[in-house]
């Protein structure tokens, strides 16, 4: 089950106290203090891990405690400190604060951590009070509290290519053919209801690309799951606007393109300035009326590029996997420069 978003209770653990103690040995008279302070408590940390692909173990397992530092003691000996404690989340994982609402932070590689709970100081031992004007103190610290907060925990896929366009555009289709993901297939809207990736060999190189579930119009306004959809889109390099130029659906390609467009522009405008390309799929099944010209004037008007295929026959695959990754290496030389 994909489960991209969830609400935990982070708790870092408490500070050990501070030991109030005396040197007491023979023939050692007013030894002093020797009460030492206390253990720090353990923090949570949030680490990215490759082989995740989802938060769900966060939907059954709701609230995280580290563990207390355990108090000082006589000797001068400190407590130890409580043992750290990680979660384990995918990359592209981000944390808010549910209190402040205030970003935390996000792991976006395998082996990143992120803090969202730091443990409390341990208290001072009684010997950390000893002065000039003080040589028998009798005071120590209590450990500090550690933090404590709700925080909502979520989940951007990372993707260079983004697959955009309405239900049953054949998105899913062109993943399948694309790569050796196997998405679930059908003739019928909302077929895909959680994003899937799927890794694209050209040669000897490679990118990943994720099918986004179906967009319908007002999805900006969270419509169809919008904005649980259109959010996976932001941390994607290139843009590939699926539009079902058949002729059979019943639908004006051209509109679904320039809606599709709109769509994310009223999401994030941002979006839209990274490069993008529309794959005209399922043109083995197109009729007498060749709706493909239409649908090259609205995306030309757009500033993009139409490239038809049919997923299912294999045409224009290569021409389409060879744009993609030429656009890929634009991106990265435009981001170093």
């Amino acid at each position: 089950m994909f489960v991209d978003r969830a609400k935990i209770l982070v708790k870092g653990g408490d500070g050990g106290r501070g030991c109030v103690s005396f040197r007491r040995e023979a023939y050692v008279p007013r030894g002093g203090p020797d009460g030492g302070n206390g253990g720090q408590g353990g923090s949570i940390f949030l680490l990215a891990v490759s082989h995740q692909n989802t938060l769900l173990p966060l939907r059954y397992h709701t609230e995280y405690r580290a563990p207390r530092g355990r108090h000082g003691s006589s000797s001068n000996r400190t407590g130890r400190d409580g043992e750290d404690l990680t979660i384990a989340v995918p990359p592209g994982t981000q944390a808010v604060d549910l209190g402040s609402g205030e970003a935390i932070g996000e792991v976006l590689k395998d082996g990143d951590r992120l803090l969202v709970a730091r443990g409390g100081r341990g208290g001072r031992g009684n010997r950390t009070f000893l002065s000039q004007s003080n040589r028998a103190p009798r005071e120590s610290g209590p450990g500090e509290t550690g933090e404590e907060r709700w925080i909502q925990v979520d989940l951007k896929i990372l993707a260079d290519v983004g697959l955009l366009g309405f239900p049953n555009a054949g998105k899913s289709t062109l993943l399948a053919n694309l790569s050796a993901a196997r998405p679930t297939i059908g003739a019928y809207p909302f077929t895909t209801i959680s994003p899937v990736l799927g890794t694209v060999e050209v040669d000897d190189r490679r990118f990943v690309v994720a099918d986004i579930p179906g967009i319908v119009e007002g999805a900006h306004r969270g419509a169809g799951l919008g904005l649980q959809f259109l959010r996976h889109v932001q941390r994607t390099r290139v843009l590939l606007h699926v539009v079902d130029a058949s002729g059979t659906s019943g639908r004006e390609p051209a509109d679904d393109l320039s809606a599709v467009v709109e769509e994310v522009r009223r999401f994030d405008p941002d979006l839209l300035q990274r490069p993008q390309l529309v794959a005209a799929t399922k043109r083995d099944l197109a009729g007498e009326e060749d709706v493909l010209q239409r649908l090259t004037q609205a995306a030309n008007g757009l500033g993009l590029e139409v490239v038809p295929i049919s997923a299912v026959q294999g045409q224009g695959l290569d021409e389409l996997k060879s744009r993609l990754l030429a656009m890929l290496d634009r991106r990265v030389t435009e981001v170093r420069a």
